[in-house]
């Protein structure tokens, strides 16, 4: 079984805020996608730093985890834009370390989804400093945000399904 998990936070608190992202998305994904008999969506019922104890236990051997698809934010890309990455660290983001942990792997494909703004040209503008960067994940998006992200997950889609009926590199190089 194919498995796709979107991180975030649970809670009512949480619901529209830029660090539930991958539970956004996954929202998103899981009412248009083709694939729904071949698929399980999982959004993790722990606090993202803890995203690891539920995805851990679903995982028990080298094909399951090539299955796995996961979905988050990423403040290091700007909003609308997505990265498909495979077999790659953490990079700071405290959830997927908690998987990467659980797993002890890396071997799994990640879908990067931007939240940062970004100047016309292009250049990102992130918040600088650690209560900075907290306030602005914890930061509920506006509606100009959200139908951004509403458009990019036709892209999203696209990508899943590239990655589960053909590869993961070719995703990588549709959609990168």
């Amino acid at each position: 079984m194919k498995l796709i998990v979107g991180l975030g936070n649970p809670g009512e608190e949480y619901k529209n805020t830029r660090h539930n992202t991958g539970y956004i998305m996954l929202d998103m994904v899981e009412k248009k996608i083709d694939l729904k008999d071949k698929v399980r969506f999982v959004y993790p019922d722990k606090f993202m730093n803890n995203s690891g104890k539920v995805v851990g236990p679903l995982i028990k051997s080298k094909k399951d985890l090539k299955d796995l698809v996961v979905i988050y934010d990423d403040i290091d890309l700007p909003i609308g834009k997505m990265k498909i990455s495979f077999n790659r660290s953490s990079g700071g983001h405290n959830g997927l370390g908690s998987i990467i942990k659980a797993l002890k792997s890396e071997e799994f494909v990640r879908i990067r989804i931007g939240i940062s703004k970004a100047t016309p040209s292009g250049k990102i503008r992130k918040p600088k400093g650690e209560k900075e960067v907290l306030k602005f994940l914890l930061g509920e998006y506006k509606k100009n945000e959200l139908d951004e992200l509403k458009k990019l997950s036709k892209k999203v889609i696209l990508a899943i399904e590239t990655i589960f009926t053909e590869s993961k590199d070719k995703a990588m190089s549709l959609y990168n």
